[in-house]
């Protein structure tokens, strides 16, 4: 069988999605849990178009090579002792240059997002209008998502967080003047949609940027519920480093 850039390319992306989602957690890098099987199936696909297509190209040449050599006998037979030149088409070499990103994505897959994207695609997201939320759970700390600390922070009134310690769990961001948060990319359905959830941490010392930890603290009321002063502000009681979770995205 000889090599095509066209299939190595197929069975190279192929190999790629069996790897990030068959043999390891790394698509949740980039799509949702539940779209799995669809990626696995995906890359059993390419694979299988790859080497069919490669298996097709190479029978094909072989005929085609058969008869051309048929045609040069039977012209040698009929023109004995003249000289005849002729060109075979090959594939460029430079087409084999397409092979290398399917290459890198096979052997370094790109991470999750981080901090770069939650500085630009800050999303509040959160209940429509001011209301009464539900009592938080009994016992303290309280484990919130940073969606639903945003929530209460922001649109919650009857401050149902007051005087409650709660543990927030998110990658470091931190803006130019010195404040830094915990952040946590939603995402709907793949990466491509993912909006940044944001919580400012006061009362300790900032970890390095895109630094996973879990931070314990009470919550900060900043503004009236509903208005614009009204943001997710923690006072940090601890902050302890973890290793980034093989999930990183809040689901919505």
């Amino acid at each position: 069988m000889r090599l095509r850039p066209q299939g190595v390319l197929l069975i190279l992306c192929g190999a790629a999605l069996l790897r990030i989602a068959l043999f390891s957690e790394l698509y949740l890098r980039y799509v949702k849990e539940g779209l799995r099987p669809y990626l696995v199936v995906s890359g059993v696909a390419l694979i299988a178009l790859g080497v069919v297509g490669m298996i097709r190209r190479t029978n094909e040449e072989d005929e085609q090579e058969q008869e051309h050599e048929a045609h040069e006998e039977h012209d040698q037979d009929a023109h004995s002792g003249q000289d005849h030149s002729h060109n075979h088409t090959r594939n460029p070499r430079i087409a084999w240059l397409l092979t290398a990103p399917a290459l890198a994505l096979l052997l370094f897959p790109p991470p999750a997002l981080g901090s770069y994207s939650a500085g630009r695609e800050e999303a509040r997201v959160a209940a429509q209008g001011t209301g009464t939320f539900p009592e938080l759970p009994a016992g303290d700390p309280v484990d919130l998502t940073l969606g639903a600390f945003a929530s209460r922070a922001e649109w919650d009134t009857g401050a149902s967080m007051k005087d409650r310690t709660v543990r927030l769990t998110g990658f470091v961001t931190r803006d130019d003047d010195g404040t830094w948060y915990i952040a946590r990319l939603l995402v709907t359905c793949c990466a491509a949609d993912a909006q940044a959830l944001k919580v400012e941490i006061r009362a300790a010392d900032a970890p390095t940027a895109d630094a996973w930890v879990t931070v314990t603290g009470t919550w900060h009321p900043t503004g009236k519920p509903g208005s614009d002063t009204a943001r997710p502000v923690l006072n940090a009681t601890s902050v302890k480093r973890i290793p980034t979770p093989s999930d990183p995205y809040e689901k919505r």
